[in-house]
């Protein structure tokens, strides 16, 4: 198998749209030879523990309403085109996602941090569910198949907290400044929500390498 790193963040919408692009060209491939592993990385490693209002945060980050509005109204447009339903006015509050990349890293001990990952996205974009909230965290791992007592334990501790930070910040210092960001066989990286084609494309490319070098 080949090792696919995907650092994302759950409240990233281009990452939303770049696990959909690549899930449709591994349904096309079903031979395709990828380990996926989800990575962490915060878009807003310094928001406070209980998020923020999601217009201040939005105002703040863009210098007022009509520049976040017009920069959502492009990512809502290219969500669309690929069958997604985003929606923003649902989204109340920008929560801090740290707790929701423990729980990705503990699903990655079970095997499910894809279904899981989806699942939070499903609930941010969609559902306009507070990611950070146990409760809703909870009931995301409970979708995956993950043992939502002992996540219920865990989530009440500050468990693999520092672990999840430090693969953050490992993430930060190789060079990511953006999401996502795929990594390929720990060697080759491709930034950004590539369409379905270009993911095809390099899956028979590398199934091409790997049957040349059997």
């Amino acid at each position: 198998m080949t090792s696919l790193e995907i650092i994302s963040d759950p409240i990233c919408p281009w990452c939303y749209i770049g696990k959909t692009r690549l899930e449709r060209a591994l349904e096309q491939v079903p031979d395709h030879p990828f380990d996926i592993r989800w990575s962490p990385f915060q878009l807003n490693p310094d928001m406070p523990p209980e998020g923020m209002d999601r217009r201040t945060y939005l105002e703040t980050k863009f210098g007022g309403k009509a520049a976040a509005v017009s920069f959502y109204a492009d990512i809502e447009r290219v969500a669309k085109s690929e069958g997604l339903d985003i929606d923003f006015a649902a989204i109340s509050r920008t929560p801090n996602t740290l707790d929701a990349h423990r729980l990705i890293h503990w699903a990655g001990l079970e095997g499910c941090q894809t279904p899981l990952v989806f699942r939070l996205f499903q609930m941010f974009f969609r559902e306009g569910k507070d990611i950070s909230d146990h409760k809703v965290l909870i009931e995301a791992g409970k979708a995956a198949g993950m043992d939502t007592e002992l996540l219920t334990r865990l989530l009440a501790t500050d468990a693999d907290t520092d672990l999840t930070r430090a693969a953050d910040q490992h993430n930060r210092e190789i060079g990511v400044q953006s999401v996502p960001t795929f990594i390929i066989d720990h060697r080759y990286v491709v930034v950004g929500a590539r369409e379905t084609p270009f993911w095809v494309d390099l899956i028979h490319e590398i199934n091409t390498i790997r049957a040349d070098d059997a």
